[in-house]
């Protein structure tokens, strides 16, 4: 058999040399200026060069090349450059990708609806939490993550949920890069109470957000797993102290952990975790 057979379809010869030599520099530099646009949620010229330690003439060659192809808009009157159309249609082809955020709607749907509190989906990416779906509650004071949000693992509902099933290894690496930011008094930043949470979590079958992200909000997890029984999701509800009472959280999460497990059925998955 040649080389040429055995290679994969579509694969160079360098397939798994991922050093500089087979980078385009100027494609990842002009690609860093999307993802700090992203970041920024928009922003001035001189604040995205500034940003990014880039003079504001490089920025702004790539910035009105993605103009070209929608990828950012331009605000005439504020002086502004955002994320375009065309950033967000690209980036929707990633959530068709799987069936996960297809099947998992409808079971969001009836979470939301049992518990009266806003349901999300999301998924690691990156050592984040990347959220990919989120049914809103009809109430006036609500959690809001919209597809896309990323947020630090160790500070999330779902991010606890996915923690605390992985190999030892993966989790500290995860932590380790997250420096266990304080956001709010709430927020676990000692390493070894970090890891009894994750303990508790895992024994109890689902995670606890308790204020650790923002001041009076809660949110209550559970794992989606794989065939493999792997967790691979996160799906939860969140909303206010006032509504998500201390008192209420063993009640809230019954509905949590069935919803975790409808939707790892739906996608084919096995609700005996591995390890």
């Amino acid at each position: 058999m040649t080389e040429d057979v055995k290679r994969g379809r579509g694969r160079p010869k360098a397939w798994d040399n991922k050093g500089a030599q087979n980078t385009v520099k100027s494609l990842d530099r002009a690609l860093e200026v999307l993802v700090q646009l992203g970041e920024m949620q928009g922003g001035t010229l001189s604040e995205i060069a500034g940003a990014l330690d880039q003079s504001p003439a490089t920025i702004y060659r790539v910035l009105t090349t993605f103009q070209g192809r929608g990828f950012v808009d331009f605000d005439a009157q504020n002086q502004t450059w955002n994320i375009g159309p065309a950033a967000f249609l690209t980036g929707s082809h990633f959530l068709r990708r799987t069936s996960l955020v297809e099947r998992a709607r409808p079971i969001m749907r009836k979470l939301m609806e049992a518990t009266g509190e806003t349901a999300n989906l999301g998924i690691e990416r990156d050592g984040k939490v990347l959220f990919l779906g989120q049914v809103e509650t009809h109430a006036t004071i609500r959690a809001f993550f919209p597809p896309g949000t990323a947020s630090s693992m160790h500070s999330s509902g779902i991010g606890k949920a996915l923690l605390c099933r992985m190999d030892n290894k993966r989790q500290r690496e995860i932590l380790a890069a997250s420096q266990l930011e304080q956001y709010t008094p709430f927020t676990l930043t000692d390493p070894d109470a970090m890891i009894a949470d994750l303990h508790a979590t895992k024994a109890r079958g689902y995670a606890i957000d308790a204020e650790e992200r923002n001041i009076g909000m809660r949110c209550i997890a559970a794992p989606v797993y794989n065939v493999f029984g792997e967790a691979v999701a996160g799906i939860s509800v969140s909303g206010p102290t006032s509504r998500i009472t201390e008192d209420r959280i063993a009640e809230l999460a019954t509905p949590v952990m069935e919803a975790a497990a409808q939707l790892t059925g739906a996608i084919g998955g096995n609700n005996r975790p591995a390890g």
